[in-house]
């Protein structure tokens, strides 16, 4: 690609790097002779219209964007199969390859690279852009030490109009918000997670979560608390700690509201009054700060005027004034309205809570969460209660109220292997059973689940048990073993194949003076046993030399019937069945013949095709009296 000429006007001079989706170039713009960078989608990709969709995504998401942390899109074209964006050429490096090469970064330089990202989010927020991939790797710091966010590849809008990739995880896993591992809608609230992460990993030089792969990483963002930067790096002040454990929430609603939220209380700990290189200050907007008094400076200043005695006069008066004034405003206060109990509102519904409270003279500040058995909307529990001392309305109440349980849906396992079956709990922030159960499934292929419990659909809590089933095929029919004795060894085979059973290969030579060489000799199992179709036969076959032939005299009187007869002699023995006569006679005449067999034998004699004299023969007998 070097060299090549993209759209009759982007260059392309050197790879800068890649991903797994796209590869990115240094070119130039030959129209306005600029320096441009070039994202270029991999050759394997091109074909595909959900990459092809997703990479073109990232132009529609970025074009809609304009702001000086945000890496811009010029252009987007597509050339001999090839799709390409035209970015903004930014001269820098990324900042996982700043913290690679300078580890833990000091605080003011991670809080300044942090207010410039929350800028760019803040500006992609308010046009309903949710980044969705917010890592070190994706914020460009050029030479000048400005942080640019690139990258809205997998981003998208946060309308109500927004598809859900619910079966999927999006996103870096060491940076991934605890509702994206759950495969849940991404909100901006997730970037602000992600950003917390960053800032961590700046701070420290470490992520928060490691694991031996992908999924372990991503239950820990689900289940794990961070530890506190501080103790990786005890430079981190109180302050700024209490800044990253708070975007780091596992509950969104505890996050920071907007990203403008966060960036203002990085901003209260920048540089200020030339004081120390960062000042650190509580979170809390309603803590004492400092105020510096208006100083009274000599000539430098406004000149101190002396006061005539008519003037101490009249300030004395004031002064009296302002003494009397607040001490009739503090005497009214301190008798003010007189405290009260507060009423119990626990199990109360909230609005009726709230009613009753107001009945008081009582505010009241609210806070939810899930609770097992305490219905939505109703009181858990409240901070100050009739147990404690009374309050002077208009005091503040909070109230946490239930969300109800935390239920999670169980997904549907149907034709999953176990792995994939793993993988979609842990989005749902569910666990799969140790004990794996196993059974027959006609319509299921070996080793996928066929069947689960709880079953698809189930609204259970969180970290619940998913017992699966795995399939064992179809259940195996049977067939009874048919008798292959004195069956040759491709009759057997034959025989076989039409009861669904197989010849074991694996076959056992004997001499034999009952069967001739080739013919079945024994087998195992047995004739008549009943075994799973696809079942293996073993046989024993005779090296020979085989029997002795014997004869007998077979002697058939002709029905004196006026009518011409057939006679037909058949003989079966080790050989088998065969016809070892048959002619047709006139009435009353008498036929004699001699019968060759091996072993023993059954003679049956037919006229016209009708059985009228059978005898066994014994092996080693000669019997002439047929």
């Amino acid at each position: 690609m070097i060299g090549r000429q993209l759209g009759n006007r982007y260059e392309i001079l050197e790879q800068l790097g890649g991903g797994g989706m796209a590869i990115v170039y240094k070119g130039r713009d030959t129209f306005l002779n600029r320096l441009v960078t070039i994202k270029v989608l991999r050759p394997e990709f091109s074909s595909d219209k959900e990459f092809t969709r997703r990479f073109r995504r990232e132009a529609q998401a970025v074009a809609s964007l304009s702001h000086p942390n945000i890496v811009s899109i010029y252009d987007v074209g597509q050339e001999d199969g090839i799709q390409y964006l035209v970015m903004e050429y930014v001269d820098g490096e990324d900042l996982k390859t700043v913290i690679r090469r300078e580890g833990a970064l000091p605080p003011d330089k991670a809080v300044q690279i942090a207010c410039q990202v929350l800028e760019a989010l803040e500006h992609a927020h308010e046009n309903n852009i949710v980044h969705r991939d917010i890592k070190p790797h994706n914020i460009l710091i050029t030479k000048s030490g400005r942080a640019k966010l690139t990258d809205f590849g997998i981003a998208r809008e946060a309308t109500a109009a927004t598809v859900t990739q619910a079966d999927t995880i999006v996103g870096s896993v060491h940076y991934l918000s605890p509702e994206q591992a759950r495969g849940e809608v991404a909100a901006p609230q997730s970037d602000i997670y992600s950003l917390g992460v960053v800032l961590y990993e700046m701070l420290t030089g470490s992520v928060p979560f490691t694991g031996d792969n992908p999924i372990s990483v991503a239950i820990k963002h689900i289940q794990e608390e961070p530890e506190p930067p501080s103790r990786r790096n005890p430079a981190v002040p109180p302050a700024l700690e209490q800044v990253v454990l708070r975007a780091m929430q596992k509950n969104s609603h505890l996050r920071f509201a907007t990203a403008r939220e966060m960036a203002r209380h990085l901003e209260d700990l920048l540089f200020q009054d030339g004081e120390e290189a960062t000042r650190f200050i509580p979170l809390d907007d309603m803590a004492t700060r400092v105020l510096k008094p208006a100083e009274w400076s000599g000539e430098k200043g406004m000149r101190r005027r002396k006061l005539r005695p008519a003037g101490w006069v009249a300030l004395a008066v004031l002064l009296m004034a302002l003494l009397a004034g607040g001490a009739l405003a503090l005497n009214s206060y301190l008798k003010g309205p007189p405290a009260v109990n507060v009423p119990l509102v626990v199990n109360m519904k909230l609005s009726d809570a709230q009613a009753l409270l107001a009945q008081y003279g009582l505010q009241t500040a609210v806070r939810k969460e899930h609770h097992p058995q305490v219905p939505e909307g109703y009181v858990i529990a409240q901070d100050i209660g009739p147990q404690d001392a009374p309050v002077k309305p208009p005091r503040v109440i909070t109230l946490t109220v239930s969300l109800g349980p935390d239920l999670r849906v169980v997904p549907d396992l149907y034709r999953l292997s176990l792995e994939e079956a793993r993988i979609r709990l842990t989005e749902k922030g569910l666990v799969l059973a140790e004990t794996v159960q196993k059974g027959y499934d006609d319509n299921v292929p070996p080793n996928l689940i066929f069947q689960q419990s709880p079953a698809a659909g189930e609204r259970v809590a969180p970290n619940s048990r998913v017992t699966v089933y795995l399939s064992l095929g179809p259940k195996p029919r049977q067939s009874e073993v048919p008798d292959l004795t004195g069956l040759t060894r491709e009759q057997a085979r034959a025989r076989l194949a039409e009861s669904n059973l197989s010849l074991d290969e694996n076959v056992q030579w004997v001499e034999s003076t009952d069967y001739f060489q080739n013919q079945v000799v024994s087998q195992d199992p047995p004739g008549g046993t009943m075994v799973n179709q696809g079942t293996s036969v073993k046989v024993t076959l005779s090296k020979g030399p085989g029997p002795i032939p014997k004869e007998a005299r077979v002697k058939v009187p002709v029905p004196n019937d006026g009518q011409v007869h057939q006679i037909k002699i058949v003989v079966t023995d080790v050989r088998g069945t065969s016809v070892a006569y048959v002619n047709s006679h006139e009435p009353g005449d008498t036929v004699e013949t001699t019968v060759r067999y091996y072993g023993s034998a059954t003679i049956q004699v037919y006229v016209d095709n009708r059985l009228v004299k059978q005898k066994s023969l014994q092996e080693g007998k000669n019997d002439d009296d047929n």
